[in-house]
């Protein structure tokens, strides 16, 4: 199984989707993990440092923002970095982003973990419910 993690810093999982410049991608079995990346995260609104926030950033849970047609098309970039992939952990994510990995089959799960290993050794041993605090789907609302 492959599982993407959003991060800044390949250690730890970012707040939220929209604002992480990496996705963590390990390759895991039940009891190893098979090898593991840092690749870079298409649609990163802060590439050149500095403040995470932009005008049109995908924090909104609820209506319309995040769902406009150049948002979906950043969602598109995201899930293709990933798309290989079975699993994806965040903190937090917008509406729009949880339907581009739904549509794409990769179930999103919102987890406590601050840092990313226990999250995969949790995920490894079958233990990642007892973390997961909400799984992002369509009828997901903050």
């Amino acid at each position: 199984m492959k599982v993407a993690i959003v991060t800044d810093d390949g250690k730890s999982i970012c707040q939220h989707f929209g604002r992480a410049a990496k996705y963590a991608v390990y390759e895991i079995t039940e009891n190893e993990i098979l090898s593991h990346e840092l690749r870079d995260k298409p649609g990163h609104h802060n590439a050149g440092g500095g403040e995470h926030h932009h005008h049109d950033h995908d924090h909104s849970h609820e209506g319309g923002r995040g769902m406009d047609a150049h948002s979906m098309d950043k969602h598109v970039k995201m899930v293709e970095a990933i798309q290989d992939c079975d699993v994806l952990l965040v903190h937090g994510m917008g509406r729009g982003a949880q339907l581009s990995m739904q549509q794409a089959g990769i179930k999103a799960l919102q987890v406590d973990f601050i840092e990313i290993e226990p999250a995969v050794q949790a995920l490894m041993k079958g233990e990642i419910d007892q973390h997961v605090y909400e799984q992002l789907c369509g009828e997901h609302k903050h």
